[in-house]
């Protein structure tokens, strides 16, 4: 199989890597002449400073590359999805597979990914859409550190396609059809690393964690289930196994951007200062709005939201959490 990985990033490139590990033809496509030239010399040291990547991934910064895969990886921040997904369509001409791996909703229309991505192709130019999504970061990947993932796709056959495709002694893929279920939770997750974050950076300890995230995963499940999802799904990896390490790991932007915001309780010098994609910043946005449009109670992103957008002190927020009504769990 030929497989274009549109974005040159540690996600892109560490995937790229797995792909080419099972011996498939993998080339890279980047905006970055920087990224895309490192690559060509088998590294990416913007991210991996100190390793070398397969050889056989080739790298180039034309987009024309895209007419003759056979799939597509889009590995870019959810804010360029659509505007890449719109593009690829636009040189195809032959349907292929998508694959899907980034977390988050459409900015403006809230929608989940893989249904911004169906509309942005045409039926010519698109057979499925598979998102490779759940507890993973690029950091490990690269090094070919124990992973599990989940395809996810409404037809079982394209999951089962990706599966195989990606899975080997140290990446092992599962599949499931509950894409609703799925895409929430990791998305919302993301929102819950950033308070996980914001309460280690308030020099709150393992309790407050396990709390957290546990009361994380309570509103995750309630939002994907008053969307269509399954409750079951957010016992697997794209429920509390995305949770955990992302909540855990210094690896996990979202947790490192809460660690900044709780130590200075203020979110003002994040604004000011970050230049990492955040994806839990966007989803808290559209998260807290959805919630209060569907009558959903969401406590921990409220607050996540208050303390990004509304400029709430970050200890403030932990007591309005903490002396909400009583009730049974």
């Amino acid at each position: 199989m030929k497989i274009c990985v549109l974005g040159s990033g540690s996600w892109g490139t560490a995937l790229a890597q797995v792909l080419a590990d099972n011996h498939h033809e993998v080339v890279v496509w980047g905006k970055s002449p920087e990224e895309i030239a490192d690559l060509k010399l088998h590294r990416n040291t913007k991210y991996f400073p100190e390793v070398l990547v397969n050889p056989a991934i080739e790298a180039t910064l034309d987009f024309d590359t895209v007419k003759t895969a056979d799939i597509l990886l889009l590995a870019v921040p959810t804010g360029a999805v659509e505007e890449v997904s719109r593009q690829a369509s636009s040189v195809l001409d032959h349907p292929v597979i998508v694959i899907n791996v980034a977390k988050g909703f459409h900015p403006t229309t809230h929608q989940r990914l893989s249904e911004v991505i169906k509309e942005c192709f045409t039926p010519e130019t698109l057979t499925d859409v598979v998102s490779l999504i759940g507890p993973s970061h690029a950091e490990e990947v690269i090094l070919r550190k124990l992973t599990s993932v989940n395809a996810v796709c409404e037809n079982e056959a394209s999951a089962k396609q990706i599966q195989e495709l990606f899975s080997n002694d140290y990446f092992r893929v599962y599949r499931g059809t509950d894409v609703i279920g799925s895409e929430t939770g990791v998305a919302i997750k993301n929102i819950m690393a950033i308070a996980s974050g914001i309460i280690t950076g308030l020099g709150e300890g393992d309790n407050a964690r396990a709390a957290l995230m546990t009361r994380g995963l309570a509103e995750m499940s309630r939002y994907g289930i008053a969307q269509g999802g399954r409750a079951e799904t957010y016992l697997g990896l794209t429920g509390v196994g995305d949770l955990i390490v992302t909540c855990t790991s210094p690896h996990s932007r979202n947790f490192q951007a809460g660690v900044q915001i709780g130590r200075q309780d203020s979110a003002e010098i994040f604004w000011k200062t970050n230049k990492k994609t955040v994806e839990g910043v966007k989803a808290a946005k559209v998260i807290y709005e959805e919630s209060i449009k569907k009558h959903i109670s969401m406590p921990i992103t409220e607050q996540v939201y208050r303390v990004l957008y509304e400029g709430e002190k970050p200890s403030q927020a932990i007591k309005l959490l903490m002396a909400r009504e009583l009730k049974s769990e």
